[in-house]
């Protein structure tokens, strides 16, 4: 499976804004004694730093696919299925023990023993990538194995897809890192501050951002402190005791409070001011706080 196929543009130009779903299906003759490849995408998130796709492959025996020049900097976990990979002539076997990578310019040409297979892209922004990776944007040559823990992560990371707030982004940087850290520990690790009050008051100013905008990902809150995602995410629940995500709830669920107890007569008004999905992704935050819904909970202060 190539994951770049069909994908124009700059590494910038290819993430967007927009979130939503959409599929695009390309069908490739080979010739007419070879069957014909069919190559499913589902764009699964695509904002300004990041953009998920799901990748299926249907395809049957086949040669070496045409040299397919990368276009974005890419992460590639391989959900079931195999295929060889030549990357700028050098190859490798691919299956779901491993995670490739995508480069701007980087040609790839792929064959299959048989059948097809699943796959889940994570491209990232330069401007992300290069706060991971020690400052500049890059990805290693040859495949990595996976862990149990990096798997798990890019399994949850396709659950949290359904869902518009930070979450995602926090799982986003969790997968990047995990995989990242395996090839280089040290590249990752050149971004930790340097001392305790350098890590609480970058922690502190994340806080700060996130009680003037609930929302906040992890991402721009690690831009806000001049600090990588990664290290925002580990120091934060060193010093708090927990993740930027459960954090964020636990606040929005205040903010929510506040505003029932003022009287807020509009729960989708609420859930999308407080960076919710919906009404129905704040009734299931608080409820997991309070034990009870929001209109619950309005029901008990009027009392």
């Amino acid at each position: 499976m190539a994951t770049g196929r069909g994908d124009g543009g700059s590494s910038e130009a290819g993430l967007r804004n927009d979130r939503g779903v959409a599929s695009v299906v390309e069908a490739m003759s080979v010739s007419a004694a070879e069957e014909p490849r069919g190559l499913a995408k589902t764009v699964l998130a695509d904002t300004a730093e990041f953009a998920i796709e799901s990748v299926e492959c249907q395809c049957g025996r086949r040669e070496w696919s045409p040299p397919e020049p990368a276009t974005r900097y890419g992460i590639v976990f391989v959900r079931q299925g195999c295929f060889h990979r030549r990357l700028n002539g050098r190859e490798s076997f691919v299956d779901p023990t491993v995670v490739y990578f995508e480069r701007p310019d980087d040609e790839q040409q792929i064959a299959h023993p048989g059948g097809g297979d699943s796959c889940t892209a994570l491209y990232l922004s330069e401007t992300l990538l290069s706060s991971v990776w020690g400052g500049e944007p890059g990805l290693p040559d040859e495949p990595l194995p996976t862990e149990p823990a990096t798997d798990l992560q890019h399994r949850l990371l396709l659950v949290l897809t359904a869902s518009s707030d930070g979450a995602v982004a926090d799982a986003v940087v969790a997968a990047a890192t995990a995989v990242l850290a395996r090839a280089a520990p040290k590249r990752v690790a050149a971004g930790r501050p340097a001392t305790a009050l350098a890590r609480r008051r970058f922690v502190a100013e994340a806080r700060e951002l996130l009680v003037e905008n609930p929302a906040a990902t992890v991402i721009e809150l690690a831009r806000h402190a001049a600090v990588s995602p990664h290290h925002l995410s580990r120091v934060f629940k060193a010093e708090t005791g927990e993740t930027v995500s459960r954090y964020r709830n636990r606040l929005r669920v205040r903010l929510a409070l506040e505003r029932i107890a003022e009287g807020e007569a509009c729960l989708a008004r609420l859930a999308a001011d407080l960076g919710f999905a919906d009404q129905a992704h704040l009734a299931r935050v608080v409820g997991n706080e309070l034990g009870m819904p929001p209109s619950a909970v309005r029901r008990r202060l009027r009392a």
